[in-house]
This record gives structure tokens, C-alpha cells and sequence, in this order.
């Protein structure tokens, strides 16, 4: 059973929210990322709108690296009857990338990289041959272009606008705060779960509304079963992959919260991995390391079949899958680290050993296959965890694999590295002054 507040479940608060927004807006969107949530917040708006004869368009953007399932399940939402204009958009946008401390953006349905795409540009698609969008720029944020397609939206429809928003509090404390805690809230007659939109310091006539901001996932589940509604089929292949219902996602794979399932997306997605690997920096890195150290999460521990030279020299087989010069440069640095040890302390290739004291590694203080390893593990250019500090070589190295791949290094660049990050702003100033 639903939850019950007042007498009422959410299923039937939900319906009445509908009703609301459609009798006091002519001009609805719903962003839709035809994940379970906002799929069941369009069908149920749909069941709305027909009853009371109202249309209604959807918004979906096109993130390129998705599951073959979230497509699918989009053309089968596109069906609906009271669907009036379904805006898909595959333009170029900046996505995270959270695998990568070289490529920590990546850019979908970029045509520089046409070749490498991960799927064919969807024919219905508004992108950079049709986009009506004066606005638009390649690069742009995922949630910069939100922002500015509801103050498009706005524009060209007369009259105030309502977008609906599939998001759920119970799945974060940020979600929750969106809806009950936020600074300078301005609502829609009072009701609590709406939210007019800024632009800049502009105040639009647009209003976010939450439908389905108190289900559960299990009231998600429920109003499916109930209802005989459709959804997206990845979900029965994460449940059998042993994935809770907590915990399932279907948005790009590359983020920070998402990367940690990108084993998942390998298991589940197996036709497109090839073209995976080739396309976003980073990901097969990230698809062995992402419940480890490497990525920030969980202690990483070695396959017990292995030893820690075994070890090392995996990791590094496992980055020249995707980038081959990262990898040399990477087994270059070793190299020099052994050969310094080698005539400070006549400390041999051979003779190097498995682990050290943890206190001597973690200080820096002696030389291991376990300290190495865990080196190349934080997958961090300069590899300072085995001394290594920023030199003049190395910055000619990293300017020229900055050159070689598009948007490698931006000035959105995520790093906690000091050196790297003066190194970013330097190139960044440079290249702006050069372009104009």
C-alpha cells in the first residue's frame, strides 16, 4: 500500500496535483529522463490530461552513453496520447566525467567525434543541423541548458508555464531541501510543491512543480502494478544483477554517484561497451576500479591471484586500453622511480619488494610494489605519491595530450591538485587570449 497522509495516498495526492497544474496552466512540459520516476509522473499525467482533454510536451535530453533500454522505453513514452511536441535533444552538451582526472568533461553528439559515437543521432532529434535554439552553444552545462530552455519555453507560449520535475524526496537530502527548505522559495498560489524559476537575476513565468515528491520507491513500484504502466526493462536487469531497489540509476554512468555502478553498465549494456571505451576517457578505469580507492570510494584490495608487481602492471595494461600515451607516461615515471632507488639505495629491479612498512609508504619513505601500484590506482597525472612533482617536461607532456583530445583540460576541471589546477588556469587564460 501507498503512503497515507490525511486520509489520502500519494497516488491520489499525486493525481490531484496533476489536476491542479492543468487547470490553472495552458502550457505544461514534463522533463523526462525516461528513468522510472519521471516515467511514471508522465503517465500519470497523461492518464490526467486525457480525462480532462488537455495536451501537454515533454523535454528529453539526449545524453548520447545511455542505456539501450532508456531509448527504448522513451519511444514507447512518446506514444502517449496527449503528447503534443516531444522535444529530444542530442546537441553537443558538457557532461561530468568522473573517471577521468584528464578528461573530467566529456561532450556527447560532439561531431568533431562523429566516428566515435556510442549510437546513431536520432532521426526526430532537435541537434546542431536543426536546432532552433539561437541561444545554444557547444559545451554548455547539462543544467544551463535546463535552465535556458524553460526561458525559451516561456517566450514562445503565451502565458505563464508549468514543468514537471520527476524527482523523489526521499532519495536525497538535496531533493528534499529543493522542495521544504529552499532560500527565497516562490510558489505557485502557496502550494508547497512548486517553485517559481530564476534565470540569472531574471524571475520567469515559469513554475516547477513535483507531482511525486513524497512516493517511495516502493510507491513507484506500486502505482506500476497498479496502473499496468509501462517501464523502462533495464530496471529487471539491475534487479537481477542484484542491484537494490534503492539504488538503481539510469542517467549517464560517468558522474560522481554514478560511476560507482559503471561495472553495471558494462554487464548490462555489453553491445555498446566497445564503443564506451573508446569514446568517454577513462571509463574501463573506472569500470574495474569504481568500487575501490581509485575512485574515492571504498578500500580497493588486489585479486589475492596476483602479486602487487602483477598487480601494477595490470593497471597499467588496463589505462592503455583507452589511452595509450597516458599509459607510457605513466610506465616512463615508474621507470625513473625505480632507477633513482636503484642508485640512491642499490635497491635492484628485482629486489624491490611486494610491501614495505605502511607507515614508510605512506611517508614516502621506501620503495614497494604495493606503493607503486597504489600509485597508478589514483589515476593522477603526476603521480605524486611516488615523489613525482610538476616539471617543464611534464607540463609539455600534458599541453600536448591536451592538444590531442578536445576538451581534456577546461576551465571546469574538477581537481583538489594545486599544481594541476594552476597548470589549468594558465592554459585556459592562454587559449581565451589567443582566441579573442
Amino acid at each position: 500500500m501507498p503512503k497515507i497522509y490525511l486520509e489520502k495516498n500519494v497516488l491520489e495526492a499525486a493525481f490531484e496535483r496533476l489536476e491542479i497544474i492543468f487547470n490553472n496552466f495552458e502550457n505544461v512540459y514534463f522533463s523526462v529522463s525516461a528513468g522510472k520516476d519521471s516515467s511514471v509522473m508522465v503517465q500519470l499525467a497523461n492518464i490526467v490530461a486525457k480525462k480532462m482533454n488537455k495536451k501537454f510536451d515533454i523535454l528529453f535530453i539526449d545524453l548520447e552513453g545511455q542505456y539501450k533500454c532508456t531509448i527504448d522505453h522513451l519511444y514507447e513514452l512518446k506514444k502517449l496520447s496527449q503528447i503534443r511536441t516531444c522535444y529530444h535533444i542530442a546537441l553537443p552538451l558538457a557532461l561530468r566525467n568522473a573517471v577521468s582526472i584528464l578528461q573530467p568533461k566529456w561532450i556527447c553528439w560532439d561531431e568533431e567525434s562523429k566516428d566515435l559515437w556510442i549510437r546513431d543521432m536520432p532521426e526526430d532529434s532537435i541537434n546542431m543541423s536543426n536546432c532552433p535554439f539561437d541561444w545554444f552553444r557547444k559545451g554548455e552545462e547539462f543544467e544551463e541548458f535546463i535552465i535556458q530552455f524553460a526561458s525559451w519555453y516561456n517566450k514562445n507560449h503565451e502565458g505563464p508555464v508549468a514543468c514537471g520535475i520527476g524527482i523523489r524526496t526521499d532519495e536525497s537530502l538535496n531533493r528534499f531541501q529543493t522542495i521544504s527548505f529552499q532560500k527565497n522559495k516562490e510558489t505557485y498560489k502557496d502550494y508547497k510543491w512548486t517553485t517559481r524559476v530564476k534565470f540569472s537575476n531574471q524571475i520567469l513565468d515559469v513554475y516547477n512543480f513535483y507531482p511525486i515528491y513524497d512516493f517511495s520507491v516502493e510507491d513507484i513500484w506500486g502505482a506500476i502494478s497498479k496502473l499496468d504502466l509501462s517501464y523502462n526493462k533495464i530496471y529487471d536487469l539491475m534487479y537481477k544483477n542484484g542491484v537494490p531497489l534503492s539504488d538503481q540509476r539510469i542517467c549517464q554512468p560517468y558522474g560522481d554517484d554514478q560511476r560507482k555502478g559503471l561495472n553495471q553498465f558494462k554487464a548490462l549494456e555489453y553491445q555498446t561497451w566497445a564503443k564506451v571505451l573508446n569514446r568517454v576517457n577513462g571509463v574501463n578505469f573506472g569500470n574495474i576500479y569504481c568500487k575501490t580507492s581509485a575512485l574515492g570510494d571504498l578500500k580497493s584490495s588486489k585479486p589475492n591471484f596476483m602479486t602487487w608487481q602483477q598487480y601494477t602492471v595490470f593497471l597499467l595494461e588496463s589505462i592503455g586500453l583507452y589511452n595509450r600515451d597516458l599509459m607510457m607516461i605513466y610506465y616512463r615515471k615508474i621507470k625513473k622511480f625505480m632507477i633513482w632507488y636503484r642508485k640512491k639505495y642499490a635497491v635492484d629491479f628485482d629486489q624491490i619488494p611486494e610491501e614495505a612498512p605502511r607507515k614508510l609508504e605512506h611517508h614516502k619513505k621506501a620503495i614497494s610494489w604495493r606503493r607503486i601500484a597504489r600509485a597508478v590506482e589514483k589515476n593522477d597525472f603526476y603521480l605524486k605519491r611516488l615523489s613525482f612533482a610538476q616539471t617543464k617536461t611534464e607540463e609539455n607532456e600534458l599541453r600536448k595530450l591536451a592538444h590531442k583530445w578536445d576538451n581534456l583540460l577546461t576551465a571546469n576541471t574538477i581537481t583538489s591538485d594545486p599544481d594541476l589546477n594552476k597548470f589549468i588556469k594558465e592554459e585556459v587564460i592562454k587559449s581565451d587570449s589567443k582566441n579573442g
